[in-house]
């Protein structure tokens, strides 16, 4: 979709779709097979598609007509892609009285698939509910695929009389005039000569541009890409620029016909459900959207996205992986597939595809930094640095926004042992962007635990506390500031509060115990030690703890103070 979506908009579209995850225990289902029934459910609460269609499978063998478990099958084949399993179970639930929301949806896909739109509109006269916007934009493309533009154009019309709607309807008019060739009737909506100025997302600038280089202005698409993309890097503009400065002809292939105006439709209302709606609900109209133009990589991208938000992490990978390479999305998608890999557990399969992405992108700072992030996520300090390294070169001039990429590799440095890169590093982030709270913490709680520039450092720490006033770690981090300093009644009130922002967090807790033990409150400190210990810490910091609480803090201290080497592993540890 490429408008912003109003309040009274996401009421239009939306259709209870809770009512399709959890579909109740109807009687039949203590006969036949009501465990099937009952997994079906429990995997499509969780999302889990493809066990939920088995279970369902198996559940209509019992009862094969069972409109419910049609519904629940079809559902879970539609979230799949699997579309054409969907369609069959649609077309056995056309016999019902109330087909439901997933049959309507289904056939409609089945019918533009085959270019039967006289289907498409016998569907749309059944709507169960679907919304106006929906039911609206499929009876002008299905008009249209009638080859009645009047009535195509008609439909469009009377959808932007609904004020929140006529955005859509409009945006959907002109790209069915430029798919019959009326250019210059299309430019006139979009350009807001028509009926005023429409908001426009990335993909309708792109339609408008292959309007206008159809009606050979392209220097008037040139002033509009630069307007609307900016002229940093960015493969798709990049692209589009070198093709119109050229003077080429952009093709457009945004909607050539009706199929491809229904695609359209359908990622209109998945873009307008993004976020307001289930990210399960939503999953069906992206489905449908891919499923009609599988080249839209753009709706390819959405429904890996969504399935990734559902954690179904392999499905998700699998999505990201049919953008092919020669878009100009490509590295978007492989950025995700590596994410998608990297929660399923295949964290060395995610860095294998960041570090190829790297090496086909080069030019890419979004791609560097990934890169960057992943190693470092993985505590491979050394490369995620030469990765960070490659990103830096990429930016002549460093901007406020990239305060990030000189912080990230600030903590390379430090964990690699290089304080000096790490200190140049965050007063370089710091010149960017002078109050970044994170920045603040990070530099002036390094310095407290190296004994330096102890004035500077805790007025760093309050700056970063001012900025970010419930976050439990930069508290704990002036608590411990003033820990180091020997202030510990000072340190006493920020430390239970950020135990009270962090509550199970290990190293948090075990600060807690030190604190109170350095203000006299043993008991409190032994508990609370007891209780880091719980919390699972590292096996460093639970070997410490556990030498507080047989010899007590001061005699750790001591002992660490005459073995230098103990000193810096508890200083790294805590």
């Amino acid at each position: 979709m490429v408008f912003m979506v109003l309040r009274s908009v996401k009421a239009a579209l939306a259709t209870s779709a809770l009512a399709l995850w959890v579909l109740g225990h109807p009687a039949w289902a203590d006969d036949g097979n009501p465990g099937a029934y009952l997994a079906a459910q429990a995997a499509l609460a969780q999302h889990d598609f493809a066990g939920a269609a088995d279970w369902y499978g198996q559940s209509l063998l019992a009862d094969p007509t069972n409109p419910l478990l049609l519904e629940g099958a079809a559902l879970s084949n539609l979230s799949l892609g699997r579309m054409d399993e969907a369609s069959r179970l649609a077309a056995a639930m056309t016999t019902s009285d109330k087909p439901g929301l997933v049959s309507f949806l289904t056939q409609i896909d089945a019918g533009a698939r085959k270019g039967d739109f006289g289907a498409v509109l016998a569907t749309v006269k059944s709507d169960p509910g679907a919304g106006t916007l929906l039911v609206g934009l499929v009876t002008a493309w299905s008009e249209l695929g009638q080859g009645r533009m009047s009535e195509a154009l008609d439909a469009f019309d009377t959808l932007a009389k609904t004020r929140q709607l006529a955005n859509f309807a409009l945006y959907h008019k002109a790209l069915a005039l430029a798919s019959a060739g009326d250019y210059q009737s299309a430019d006139n909506i979009l350009s807001g000569k028509a009926a005023g100025p429409i908001s426009m997302t990335r993909r309708g600038v792109v339609a408008h541009l292959q309007i206008l280089s159809q009606m050979e202005r392209n220097a008037d698409a040139l002033k509009l890409l630069d307007q609307a993309f900016g002229t940093g890097p960015d493969p798709l503009a990049d692209d589009l620029r070198r093709r119109l400065t050229a003077g080429e002809p952009l093709p457009f292939d945004m909607a050539r016909n009706a199929k491809d105006g229904l695609a359209e439709a359908f990622y209109t209302l998945a873009t307008a459900l993004n976020g307001q709606a289930e990210d399960a609900y939503t999953l069906l109209y992206s489905r449908i959207a891919t499923d009609l133009r599988p080249d839209n990589a753009d709706a390819v991208l959405m429904t890996a996205g969504l399935l990734e938000q559902l954690g179904q992490h392999d499905l998700a990978t699998e999505a990201y992986a049919k953008v092919p390479a020669d878009s100009p999305i490509f590295h978007i998608a492989e950025m995700g597939r590596a994410d998608a890999a990297y929660a399923s557990g295949r964290k060395d399969a995610a860095v294998e595809i960041m570090q190829t992405l790297a090496r086909s992108h080069p030019d890419l700072l979004v791609v560097q930094v990934g890169l960057g992030d992943i190693l470092r996520r993985e505590e491979r300090f050394t490369e995620a640095r030469a990765a960070y390294d490659a990103a830096l070169a990429l930016v002549p001039d460093p901007q406020p926004n990239h305060w990030a990429i000189y912080f990230s590799r600030g903590i390379c440095a430090e964990r690699s042992g290089d304080f000096p890169a790490t200190e140049a590093d965050m007063r370089q982030a710091l010149k960017l962007n002078p109050d970044q709270p994170q920045v603040l913490n990070y530099l002036g709680y390094s310095y407290v635990d190296r004994g330096q520039n102890l004035d500077e450092a805790l007025d760093m720490i309050k700056r970063a506390v001012k900025a970010e006033p419930e976050s439990g770690m930069i508290i704990d981090s002036l608590a411990w500031a003033y820990f180091r300093l020997g202030r510990y009644a000072d340190a006493v009130e920020p430390m239970e509060k950020a135990s009270l922002l962090e509550p199970v967090d290990p190293v948090v807790t075990d600060h807690l115990g030190d604190v109170y033990w350095k203000a006299g409150r043993q008991r409190e400190a032994e508990f609370q030690w007891h209780r880091a210990l719980s919390f699972k810490p590292t096996e460093a910091d639970a070997k410490r703890i556990r030498q507080k609480l047989d010899i007590g803090l001061d005699a750790v201290m001591a002992d660490e103070t005459a073995h230098p080497v103990k000193q810096e592993a508890a200083t790294n540890g805590g």
